[in-house]
């Protein structure tokens, strides 16, 4: 059973004010503050928290227009999924309240003068990507879009990417008998061509592959297969905040001892792919098992995902 979760203190109800239908099983939610007041302002790559009346919370990434007043999600109906999205589908209607979060974001673009762009999506990671294509063309750089998808009738958005970008997308259409080519796509990338990729774990996983070596930012929505942990034995982890220090064995994690320590962490997908219990590391080597951070960001070891990453050393102080 997944534990309840909870949400930041900044956490606010807002009322749907727009469901439609995008793509089979796709459906776009709008949102806006029940005082009227503008939402708060995002970057692409930016997701919400969506709280479920089970307690647990949701991540949904944004993907309007990030200087509207309201925010816009496309979600994507999954039958073997962790109930989000079921739950929003077969209940959540235009004047509904939800309770939401956020903005965070893990997966940051800010368009640079200068610099070229790709983006490659495939099926529902199109929702992150064309906030990020948006703010491209609204910049004047020089990008490309790269949308795949099994049919048109399982693509979201296609009009809306048509009418903004025109000769700039790339519909990769496979039942049409176009896949998209990740090999050849970075085989005739210019250099210094920076790629974002948001997808299923196949396709993020070619993009890296092919990009190795060249600047590529991907997210995950789904947990990245990692090697045995650096360590199998306990280690302790010392609360600076809390004055605590705890024991975690081998089959536990960070997350769990340090809630039954009693020491609130907000949290979520308990998978290290949504970035809620990210916690500063003031000492210690820490052994990261996320499916977020850059290698570089890894290396710099001044942050971790406590649901998953562990100690690579015999303790870790954190900043709880």
């Amino acid at each position: 059973m997944t534990a309840p979760t909870r949400l930041p203190e900044t956490a606010l109800d807002a009322v749907v004010t727009a469901r439609t239908a995008a793509a089979d099983a796709v459906d776009l939610f709008e949102f806006a503050a029940l005082d009227g007041s503008p939402l708060p302002r995002w970057q692409p790559g930016a997701h919400i928290d969506v709280a479920l009346p089970t307690g647990e919370v949701r991540q949904y990434s944004l993907c309007g227009d990030p200087d509207a007043d309201g925010w816009r999600i496309g979600v994507l109906r999954e039958t073997d999924g962790r109930g989000g999205s079921a739950w929003l589908h077969e209940n959540v209607a235009v004047g509904d309240t939800v309770r939401l979060a956020g903005p965070r974001n893990h997966f940051e673009f800010e368009p640079r003068r200068g610099t070229s762009y790709v983006f490659v999506a495939g099926g529902i990671g199109i929702t992150p990507v064309s906030a990020m294509a948006r703010a491209a063309a609204a910049a004047g750089v020089d990008y490309v879009l790269h949308y795949a998808g099994r049919s048109r009738s399982t693509m979201a958005l296609i009009d809306e990417l048509v009418a903004l970008h025109g000769d700039r997308l790339r519909l990769h259409v496979a039942d049409e008998g176009d896949r998209l080519d990740v090999d050849g796509l970075f085989a005739s990338m210019a250099p210094f061509t920076t790629t974002y990729c948001c997808g299923p774990e196949r396709l993020v996983e070619a993009v890296e592959t092919a990009g190795a070596g060249r600047q590529v930012v991907v997210e995950r929505f789904e947990a990245k297969a990692v090697g045995e942990p650096v360590r199998h034995e306990s280690f302790e982890v010392e609360l600076a905040e809390s004055g605590l220090t705890v024991t975690v064995p081998p089959d536990r994690s960070v997350l769990d001892v340090v809630e039954e320590a009693g020491v609130l962490v907000l949290s979520s997908c308990r998978e290290g792919t949504c970035g809620t219990c990210e916690t500063t590391v003031l000492e210690g080597e820490v052994d990261h098992r996320d499916s977020i951070l850059t290698p570089d960001e890894q290396a710099a070891g001044d942050r971790m995902f406590v649901c998953v990453s562990r100690a690579a050393c015999a303790r870790l102080v954190l900043d709880l």
